[in-house]
């Protein structure tokens, strides 16, 4: 069996003149993100996972967050530059690449790949997952190339947990 944890990133601001990767969490993406992982927290889940987040500040610091959290090493985050993908497919591709004896892992990215894959995967339509919302989706494979169809196991946005 394996898990993939998708984290959308928090709110962004848009108020700096900086490159999209460079677009930094504003107060209530910061504040979102702090709210997911105490809700994550309570999941029924071995913590033996394996975190990767892509290159985007935003996202970087919403791991950091989360990381911080669950007291898991920030320097056994991987950053991964194929993750910095709004499609879908680099995502996908990274997924089915990673090593079988990876039960656990958690990707910290964007949407719309993240909507996307959820729908694709998953067995529960979402309409979009919104910013600093989690899908936990559960596979019932030995083998990342084996990738298919599987179960959502948990969907946690930040609406709910207001």
């Amino acid at each position: 069996m394996k898990r993939l944890i998708l984290m959308r990133h928090g709110k962004s601001s848009w108020k700096y003149d900086v490159s999209d990767i460079d677009r930094p969490l504003k107060s209530k993406g910061k504040l979102d993100a702090k709210r997911i992982a105490g809700a994550f927290k309570t999941f029924d889940m071995d913590n033996d996972f394996t975190i990767y987040s892509s290159p985007a500040k935003r996202a970087y610091t919403t791991c950091e967050i989360f990381t911080e959290s669950l007291h898991f090493p920030l320097n056994e985050v991987t950053i991964v530059e194929h993750l910095y993908d709004f499609g879908g497919s680099a995502v996908v591709n990274f997924v089915k690449s990673l090593s079988d004896a990876k039960k656990n892992v958690m990707i910290f990215g964007h949407n719309h790949a993240f909507t996307s894959i959820s729908n694709i995967f998953g067995d529960k339509f979402i309409d979009n997952l919104p910013t600093a919302g989690l899908v936990v989706l559960k596979f019932d494979i030995l083998s990342w190339k084996a990738l298919k169809k599987g179960k959502t196991e948990l969907l946690l946005f930040p609406r709910d947990l207001k």
